[in-house]
């Protein structure tokens, strides 16, 4: 299996396309393995001429996990956080961000299109402002900024989000049953495919269960700045896609990341939740090849 070390962590790949193709880096979200990609945007993206990348995050699905960090209590982070304190979480979103930055460099990749989704997108963002020499263009989906006075939650996804699934090694339907109930929460206007949905949930538990990879991902979330100020200095070409009906990260969130890129490009997707829909896929993939093109526009007037 491919692994590579990268900013001191072994780190689980895989690449689809010509090696010499342009490069594309996707990075999935919260406890999200990278088997979430859908195979079909994978495929519209090499059939387009590029080098896919994907990869599983720190603390999830084959790549390394960091045990002797322990549970975070979430408790004391939010009271940290509260008080102005240090919170104690074992990493946050900017070391992610040098994991897929020291991806790159482990496999040779000069520069590539950083494309992330949900937390992936808030690391996509880091890559691009911490990492230029990296980045050739970022398209962040369902993200935002961590600007604190956005929109919150709704009620429903946040208890979603705060509530373990049931153990599968106890109760394997219910923990399927679990995911479907997950996906409507989350999903906008669009039909769940139910099926879809447990075979995803089944196949990610057989590939990987670890529930506390979640929980340290999450807090590293919470610990995380502001990201306005760095979003301000981004120069790489960006467009920002999000649902107008987003439950989890409001739209609001979407709009705050473009206002704060200078030139970004914002899609705003009717019906869509937190999800990228089967039958609206294609504007998904219009979103990254319209950064792709925004790139190679930048380079070619800088000739």
């Amino acid at each position: 299996m491919p692994h590579v070390k990268a900013n001191g962590l072994s780190i689980y790949y895989e690449t689809h396309g010509a090696d010499d193709a342009e490069p594309i880096l996707l990075i999935m979200g919260l406890g999200a393995q990278m088997s979430r990609w859908s195979p079909d945007m994978i495929g519209k993206l090499v059939a387009a001429g590029h080098r896919v990348i994907v990869f599983d995050n720190r603390d999830v699905g084959l790549t390394e996990k960091l045990d002797a960090a322990g549970a975070p209590d979430i408790r004391e982070v939010v009271a940290a956080i509260s008080q102005g304190r240090p919170a104690p979480v074992a990493y946050t979103l900017s070391e992610m961000a040098a994991d897929a930055a020291g991806l790159l460099e482990a496999l040779g990749i000069e520069r590539a299109h950083i494309v992330g989704a949900s937390m992936g997108g808030m690391i996509a963002q880091l890559v691009a402002a911490d990492f230029p020499e990296r980045t050739l263009s970022l398209t962040s989906i369902m993200s935002s900024t961590g600007n604190p006075g956005l929109p919150r939650a709704k009620p429903e996804a946040m208890a979603r989000l705060n509530t373990p699934a049931p153990n599968p090694t106890e109760n394997l339907e219910a923990f399927l049953d679990s995911s479907v109930e997950g996906a409507k929460v989350m999903g906008g206007r669009y039909p769940v495919n139910e099926t879809l949905v447990r075979a995803q949930a089944l196949s990610d538990f057989h590939r990987s269960y670890y529930p506390v990879g979640f929980q340290r991902q999450y807090a590293g979330i919470m610990a995380s700045p502001d990201r306005r100020p760095k979003l301000n200095a981004i120069t790489a070409p960006t467009v920002v896609i999000h649902g107008d009906v987003d439950p989890l990260v409001p739209v609001e969130g979407g709009r705050d990341t473009a206002d704060n890129i200078p030139g970004a490009e914002l899609i705003i997707v009717p019906g869509v939740g937190h999800e990228m829909p089967a039958p609206v896929l294609d504007v998904f993939v219009g979103g990254i090849l319209s950064a792709v093109a925004r790139s190679k526009a930048q380079a070619k007037a800088a000739e």
